[in-house]
């Protein structure tokens, strides 16, 4: 199909329609490998969780150093073996 083809198809749908292609075409954007087979509110959800998994990474203390986080490995490797 090109694009003038399937821009005239597009005038022709209902407005809440081309409003819900014009999400699907923003969400294809922010998320490339979501593949075509995604529909459009599996991808809002998955963009959804996703910035919300980045505010449960936002916290007021500063990065671990390098000594505190091969610190904390050792520890994690003492219990995983022991």
């Amino acid at each position: 199909m090109s694009f003038q083809e399937l821009r005239e198809q597009a005038t022709r749908l209902s407005v809440s329609d081309r409003l819900a292609l014009m999400s699907a075409i923003i969400d294809s954007l922010k998320n490339p490998n979501l593949g075509e087979n995604t529909p459009p509110s599996m991808a809002r959800e998955r963009s959804g969780a996703i910035e919300r998994m980045r505010g449960l990474l936002k916290t007021e203390q500063p990065a671990p150093t390098d000594e505190e986080v091969a610190v904390l490995l050792e520890e994690r490797r003492l219990e995983k073996y022991s």
